[in-house]
């Protein structure tokens, strides 16, 4: 048995270290709002050391936030090893804004403190403490990197950290030992026994690949034709808009919020699903953006790429990622929201039947037999080609109210990176009966971002109208009496 212990990185989870460039980060995060509640002190402020002392409590349960990166010689792979010098006082930091700190206020300092890198020598999160938020409240800034978790592990990871509960108890945290690191020549070695097993397993993996249909020969077919029709979609470019343009170091971060109720609403009175709904939305808005920035939207083929989540059961509450990928057709050529709506709905029920989530995910694994040095060639190429536009992330929440020692939660806004050629994305996570919409941004490519948030409501307002029932016709007066309907009134 070695005398030492690390988990390696899978493909996907170190393509989002390799995408990383100086201006462009790629953690994901969220700005998170409280009631003050039994977190107040005499003082005004917030307990943040309370807040230390039981996140410290619940690490263990959280074991890669006490990891950081080693990379394996010559070959580069990066694995996680325990860090022996981990300090809680590093992550978890306490700010303030000037008193009464308004939301927009809130919205700046989030995006300041999102557009920071995180320190690669350290476990690769970190959770501000911001208190000063006016009317009795305080926010959460957390920053996690994208290689430690997806949309569905930073749900899990919410509720570890957060309970149901006002009264839950935070137990005595078990002592932190260090796993031994391994040295440079054994990470080496172990590297080059797995290269030599790859054959193997890749063997292996054919065999359950087959054995998973139950009729392989047309289940197989199937797969390849979505893989061929996946592959084709993504060698057909989008066009370029204002939002496609290089980035710089600096963020805007703004948000927006709305009753799930009504979403749900809108998907009975006019169809679709929850998600049809919110691309609908989404095309509305990117519609009216792209008319403000004098745009003609029907000559461009805009398209974005929503995240699926292929995670099973087994693999809830694990860390890293576990996500496949669509790319969907925004119709922002089209000015009725009803046909917008019909189109969407059609791209996305014809992506369920043909599998291409499951023919993404199959060049995930295929990946993992691919050199280092070819990915990382592969990533510093593949922002320069990008066949979308876009990023819509949508990721259900808890529906029930959660607590940080006592404090309800009350709003939670996510964010998702940007890339270089991607200067906008949207993150959505639905809680307790609301969708929490958050909209990142390129400080100087896109100085409008307000107004775009303003469409996404504008849009919203559209689709709401459209759902109304029309009322009905008045009745008309009987013609037996000799009475018009002018005269009965």
């Amino acid at each position: 048995m070695a005398r030492y212990a690390y988990d390696r990185l899978t493909a996907l989870d170190h393509s989002f270290l390799l995408f990383e460039r100086p201006n462009a980060y790629m953690h994901v995060a969220s700005t998170q709002i409280f009631e003050i509640g039994p977190l107040g002190t005499p003082e005004g402020g917030v307990d943040a050391e309370a807040i230390r002392d039981a996140t410290a409590a619940l690490l263990h349960r959280i074991p890669r936030y006490r990891q950081k990166l080693v990379s394996i010689p010559i070959e580069g792979r990066p694995v996680w090893v325990d860090d022996p010098s981990f300090n809680i006082d590093y992550h978890i930091r306490h700010t303030s804004l000037p008193r009464p700190g308004s939301e927009r206020q809130l919205k700046r300092l989030s995006a300041r403190i999102m557009q920071q890198h995180l320190d690669r020598e350290r476990p690769l999160w970190e959770m501000w403490v911001v208190e000063g938020l006016e009317d009795d409240r305080f926010a959460v800034i957390s920053k996690v990197h994208h290689c430690m978790i997806d949309g569905m592990s930073g749900v899990d990871l919410l509720r570890i950290l957060m309970s149901p509960s006002p009264e839950a108890e935070i137990p005595e945290p078990p002592m932190f030992v260090p796993r031994p690191t391994p040295s440079g020549f054994e990470l080496a070695r172990d590297e080059l026994w797995r290269r030599c097993t790859l054959p193997l397993k890749a063997i292996g993996d054919l065999g359950q690949f087959l054995g998973e249909a139950r009729d392989t020969r047309r289940e197989l077919g199937s797969r390849l034709r979505s893989l061929s029709s996946m592959l084709g979609r993504s060698l057909d470019s989008a066009s370029t808009t204002p939002l496609n343009q290089p980035i710089g170091p600096h963020r805007r971060f703004d948000w927006f919020a709305m009753e799930l109720s009504d979403i749900k609403r809108l998907r009975r009175a006019l169809g679709g699903s929850l998600n049809d709904m919110v691309l609908t939305i989404v095309t509305g808005a990117v519609r009216r953006f792209l008319e403000s920035r004098q745009c003609d939207p029907g000559a461009i083929h805009f398209r974005v790429m929503a995240p699926v989540s292929v995670r099973s059961r087994a693999e809830q509450g694990a860390l890293g990622n576990r996500v496949s990928a669509w790319l969907v057709d925004l119709p922002v050529g089209e000015s009725d929201p009803r046909q917008q709506l019909a189109r969407i709905a059609e791209q996305t029920r014809e992506l369920k039947e043909s599998k291409e989530a499951v023919a993404a995910e199959l060049l995930t694994q295929a990946a993992e037999f691919t050199p280092t040095m070819l990915l990382a060639l592969g990533a510093r190429n593949a922002t320069r080609v990008l066949p979308f536009n876009m990023v819509v992330t949508n990721v259900p929440g808890p529906q029930t109210p959660m607590y940080l020692l006592g404090a309800r939660m009350l709003e939670i806004y996510p964010h998702v990176p940007l890339t270089d050629q991607l200067a906008l994305n949207v993150a959505l996570m639905s809680y307790h009966g609301r969708l929490f919409w958050g909209v990142n941004a390129d400080y100087d490519a896109i100085p409008d971002l307000h107004p775009f948030v303003l469409a996404i409501r504008d849009a919203f307002e559209e689709l709401a109208r459209l759902a109304e029932p029309k009322p009905a016709d008045p009745p008309h007066a009987s013609r037996g009496n000799g009475a018009s309907a002018t005269q009965a009134s």
